[in-house]
């Protein structure tokens, strides 16, 4: 597997002398063949699909279908119209002493992907990393190889039509071997991003020994406010909830006010019609008793506090305040998406000003965190952490950048 890794480092090289207008080209040339080859994407992805259960949250992620292949051409387009970041110019100075001193976007060089059943990162990995001036690595998860291969084999085609060189993409081996070994890619892989369960981040972030940043896990709250919005409250929490229940910024949890629990019925009306299970506290449950269906309405467990549910399924938790709402959240957040709905402009700022999460919303669904809907074109993760690259993560979150200082034979005293 070195030999991929020496690969991948040696074509990142080249990237310096491939020009935006390359790139560009490189990624309307493969939306095009993605649209081409959807037939044989669809037949790989149908074997992947047979060795899961339908009922498994992973087959929704796992799945290809035409349609999907076309919004995935679409946005690889929409990531070619894109500027390239590298070389842009931060800043610049000339100094007393004649110094002229710039800061400008560089590549990181290679950069490593670790993700489980979701193909269409294949394609979201490959073009923000080459767009942004980077080669890539690509492990995916066991379930959805031949998915991912055969992308990757769409990948290399375009890449050699377009005179770019093919290892500048490489598909790691299944199997946990190769994961183990790209954590440890020191001195090839110049950053590891994981994208998938809490469980595959931890992993990831406990035994890499090359830089990581943390994306994916969530444990999203939207807080219904005393002066919440009903309207706004039922089509909030629902988009947000049942928009598509396998993607990081669902919905988990509904707080609400202890004085807007006579409207909690009404609340969840749109949830009944989507078939949401709903596990509610004591005073929840009593306001929604014989106000929601017997077989979806459960007491909450334990266990449900701090739950991604990945599933129709949501936790109904009863505050006595805002101030009580924000401690909740500060005890179970994963620090991704949280949500108010009200119509008071003080607990609105409140709430801004004191949600420690990556993206915080006001009147509007979770539903957003997107790196399309946040106009970066795509994203290769939501980062949860704060260290250089916070919430979605597009072209200029996958670069650095270096000083350039152009002197005319100055020397230091």
């Amino acid at each position: 597997m070195n030999s991929q890794f020496e690969s991948v480092k040696r074509a990142s090289r080249s990237m310096s002398r491939v020009s935006p207008r390359q790139t560009a080209d490189f990624l309307v040339a493969l939306a095009d063949a993605l649209e081409r080859n959807t037939d044989a994407i669809v037949a790989a992805n149908a074997a992947d699909l047979s060795k899961l259960d339908p009922s498994d949250y992973r087959y929704d992620r796992l799945k290809l279908d035409p349609a999907r292949i076309a919004a995935i051409a679409s946005d690889t387009r929409n990531v070619a119209m894109l500027p390239a970041p590298c070389g842009e110019v931060i800043d610049e100075v000339t100094r007393p002493n004649g110094l002229r001193i710039s800061r400008v976007r560089v590549p990181m060089g290679v950069i490593g992907v670790i993700y489980e059943a979701r193909p269409n990162v294949t394609i979201d990995v490959v073009s923000i990393g080459l767009r942004s001036g980077n080669a890539v690595v690509l492990k995916g998860g066991s379930d959805a190889h031949q998915s991912n291969v055969a992308l990757v084999g769409v990948v290399h085609d375009v890449l050699k039509g377009q005179g770019l060189d093919p290892d500048l993409v490489q598909l790691l081996p299944d199997g946990h071997d190769s994961a183990n070994e790209l954590m440890n890619a020191v001195g090839y892989v110049d950053l590891l991003i994981p994208r998938g369960s809490k469980r595959l981040i931890d992993s990831v972030r406990q035994n890499a020994k090359i830089p990581v940043i943390e994306t994916g896990a969530s444990v999203v709250h939207t807080y219904f406010d005393k002066d919440g919005d009903l309207q706004k409250g039922k089509a909030v929490i629902c988009n947000a909830k049942t928009r598509r229940i396998s993607v990081c910024n669902a919905l988990d949890c509904v707080l609400i006010h202890k004085d807007r629990l006579p409207d909690l019925a009404a609340l969840c009306q749109p949830l009944a019609e989507k078939g949401v299970e709903l596990r509610a506290d004591g005073r929840a449950y009593d306001a929604l008793d014989g106000r929601y269906p017997k077989e979806m309405l459960l007491h909450i467990q334990p266990d449900d506090y701090g739950m991604e549910y990945l599933a129709l399924k949501l936790a109904i938790v009863t505050v006595n305040d805002i101030d009580e709402a924000l401690q909740y959240i500060y005890d179970h957040s994963l620090k991704h998406s949280e949500a108010i709905v009200t119509e008071s402009q003080e607990a609105a700022e409140r709430f801004l000003s004191e949600v420690d999460a990556a993206c915080c919303y006001v009147n509007a669904s979770t539903a957003f965190t997107d790196g399309a809907q946040f106009g970066l074109g795509a994203e290769i993760g939501i980062s949860t952490q704060k260290m250089h690259a916070r919430g979605p993560m597009g072209l200029k979150e996958l670069t650095s950048y270096k000083w350039l200082i152009r002197g005319d034979g100055q020397t230091r005293q």
